[in-house]
């Protein structure tokens, strides 16, 4: 899949002092797009916006 154009934005959860860090895409028309930041050319995985949400909405669940 062709990740051409896709704005990446660092988690709000990742800290500034290198350490793991995970950045997604949200701007692409039919799919969410996730990667490592210490490795922008590097693969990235994709979802479905509905599965995107189901995933952080349990995260956001937990304790």
């Amino acid at each position: 899949m062709e990740l051409n154009g896709a704005r990446w934005r660092k988690s709000s959860r990742s800290s500034g002092n290198g350490g793991n860090c995970v950045e997604v895409a949200d701007n692409l028309p039919g799919v969410v797009a996730v990667r490592d930041s210490k490795d922008p050319a590097g693969p990235a995985l994709t979802f479905t916006p509905a599965t995107w949400r189901a995933f952080v909405t349990r995260l956001a669940r937990r304790p």
